[in-house]
């Protein structure tokens, strides 16, 4: 007769991921390191019962907010490769909606996020229940019914055995390279205290295997007869490269063939910034070295890489006529695109295969100075970069589309004198070689995806995949969770802190030494250049007052040091480079976490480097400048693939 234990929904669920283990490599790994969680009615004496009672050698951390606490997850998650996971509980309502966001930024990036949202009453009895959405067309749908379209896995629990195929669903997905992303178990309030005889087998440990299936013959074949006419080919290094942990793998193949590789944000880091071949960021966002380069491609493999429109420039990058697509990816769905060659399989296993057959033909690309070139070139862009410097009234920044008030009013209120580009690279000269860097929506990762190097694998930390702002200062702290031992940075854009920082409060509560850098350019300042570089004026993207029908009125200043003190981090406010560079230097001897206030002065980020993005413009204006603007994208169509 099986043996039973008699326990509520609740705690089978803690007992049960208490258990579960990844092996990748012959190394095993316990994969759930605990639980983010805000306890609201829906969830505190249901789930938080069992937390309290039984946590095993799970852990609890208190999030501030759901959808930061969630992105601290997947930070965690991410900077250990898939193989660990910090599971996030809200109450019903407001609680659950606010994960929404954050398991659509999972699932976009294939991390794995478990998050157990409270749900109504099973029974019904006590409805509408507090924080309740009542929908009239049918009592069974809740809030949680949103999570629908942004998670991998789907489940609510209505009775108390549901739990067990909910819950090894879950682990099936979360631990599938090709189908990981968000999972979301809804439990109804009811449910979560009720108890059940929960069979003994069901809490035994259980390993995942995460495999290195090696791409067919057939289709490595079809590959290897590809490359072998290929004179000028190009490699992207996607995220399946990082996760894989095939960097090294690819750095080589790209040295025996003579093959240049770009990066993509998810696949930045996956290799070596250093290495001869390596050409940075490719795309909307990528260097010169990798544009032009692209430009002729004549093959262009896909190593990892879901081919984002930011990746891809719109479908506009590759202008070479006769360029074909070769793709290696876990995900068929993935392969297919850009009616790619396609090679399904894990990124390691299936470059070392292809690797032994391109080798037997003897097979070198054709390339003789072009490589080296493109990358001298972009060396001097990057000292150039470096070097900018505000000279006074005269100063002509990168950018040319702006608002002519915006940067003396700027000067005059902020008394800043740091341009963007110089910033980030006295940055990624000062901090440690082995620290890790963070990033996400705005002109940061822009700049960053162009002007950062590291050698670190894995040190370059960016969500660019959802371009979720409100994303750096919580993904500070899981960073600096998966990796304690090292300094951890975020860099933010001050639209993207305001957003959302409430994790700072976790961070302190965790006594975890982070620094934060906030940008201040008193703006959406990525998003001002989108809308002046097509034609439009500077609306709703500075930070300005009213005028009583919109905001374009004088400037806005925050002292965002105060902010930091509030909470208790070491912090500084930076007006020039060498104030910066000093603040990085004492940051280090800190022991607590610094928040930096550097006043970095408008339209003084990157910009242009041969690409194209296709954006929504007004076909039909008054005004002409958007005309003008109109014709410059629709030439850009006409140009670009069509799928």
């Amino acid at each position: 007769m099986t043996e039973t234990i008699r326990m509520t929904t609740a705690q089978a669920i803690v007992r049960f991921l208490d258990n579960q283990y990844i092996s990748m490599d012959g190394v095993e790994t316990k994969f759930v390191e605990g639980f983010f969680t805000i306890f609201g009615h829906g969830i505190a004496v249901g789930l938080g019962e069992a937390l309290d009672s039984d946590l095993g050698e799970l852990k609890v951390f208190q999030g501030r907010n759901e959808q930061g606490m969630c992105h601290s997850a997947i930070a965690y998650a991410k900077q250990n490769g898939r193989k660990k996971i910090i599971a996030c509980a809200s109450s019903v309502g407001p609680g659950a909606a606010n994960m929404v966001t954050a398991c659509a930024t999972a699932t976009v990036n294939n991390i794995p996020l478990l998050v157990f949202p409270a749900d109504t009453f099973a029974s019904r009895q006590p409805d509408p229940v507090l924080q309740q959405l009542e929908v009239s067309s049918s009592l069974a749908v809740s809030t949680n019914d949103a999570f629908r379209p942004v998670c991998k896995y789907w489940d609510k629990i209505t009775r108390p055995e549901m739990i067990m195929t909910a819950l090894v669903n879950a682990m099936r997905v979360l631990t599938d390279p090709a189908e990981t992303g968000a999972c979301c178990i809804g439990l109804c309030q009811d449910v979560e205290g009720e108890a059940f005889d929960f069979p003994e087998y069901f809490f035994r440990k259980r390993v995942h295997r995460i495999t290195r299936p090696i791409a067919v013959k057939e289709e490595l074949e079809d590959v290897a007869s590809v490359l072998r006419g290929a004179e000028k080919p190009l490699l992207i290094v996607g995220g399946g490269v990082r996760f894989s942990e095939a960097g090294e793998v690819v750095e080589k193949f790209c040295e025996e063939f003579g093959i240049p590789f770009g990066e993509t944000q998810g696949g930045k880091s996956a290799c070596r910034s250093s290495h001869p071949y390596c050409l940075g960021g490719i795309g909307v966002t990528g260097t010169l070295a990798s544009n032009i380069i692209a430009k002729d491609a004549d093959v262009v493999i896909a190593v990892g890489s879901r081919m984002s429109d930011f990746t891809t420039s719109s479908k506009h990058l590759f202008r070479n006529e006769k360029v074909r697509f070769v793709s290696v990816n876990y995900s068929r769905y993935h392969a297919y695109k850009m009616d790619a060659v396609k090679a399904v399989g894990d990124a390691r296993a299936t470059m070392e295969a292809l690797t032994e057959i391109l080798r037997s033909t003897g097979y070198h690309s054709a390339y003789t100075d072009e490589v080296v070139k493109a990358k001298e070139e972009w060396d001097k862009e990057l000292e150039r970069l470096g070097g900018i410097a505000y000279t006074g009234e005269d100063f002509e920044p990168l950018i040319q589309a702006r608002d002519p008030r915006t940067i003396p009013e700027f000067v005059r209120l902020t008394e800043g004198r740091i341009t963007q580009t110089a910033a980030l690279a006295v940055i990624n000269r000062t901090i440690d070689k082995d620290a890790t860097i963070i990033t996400a929506g705005g002109s940061l990762p822009s700049c960053m995806q162009r002007m950062w190097r590291t050698d670190k694998r894995g040190g370059y930390h960016a969500e660019y995949g959802y371009s979720c702002m409100g994303y750096e200062v919580a993904a500070t702290l899981g960073v600096k969770l998966a990796e304690p031992e090292n300094e951890v940075y975020c860099v933010v854009g001050d639209s993207s802190f305001q957003m959302l920082h409430s994790e700072i409060m976790t961070i302190m509560q965790e006594r975890q030494k982070v620094n934060i850098l906030i940008f201040d350019n008193c703006g959406f300042g990525c998003i001002n250049n989108l809308e002046m570089n097509h034609g439009i004026g500077s609306l709703a993207t500075e930070f300005r007052y009213t005028d009583g029908k919109k905001p374009c009125g004088d400037l806005i200043p925050v002292d965002y040091a105060k902010i930091g003190q509030g909470y208790g981090l070491h912090t500084y406010t930076c007006r020039t480079i060498e104030e910066l560079e000093a603040a990085l230097e004492d940051a280090k001897k800190q022991d607590r976490a610094c928040l930096f206030d550097l006043k970095v002065i408008p339209k003084t980020m990157t910009d242009g480097y041969e690409a194209w993005w296709n954006v929504g413009l007004a076909e039909i204006s008054e005004k002409e400048s958007v005309r003008e603007a109109w014709e410059n994208v629709e030439k850009g169509r006409r140009e670009s693939r069509a799928y």
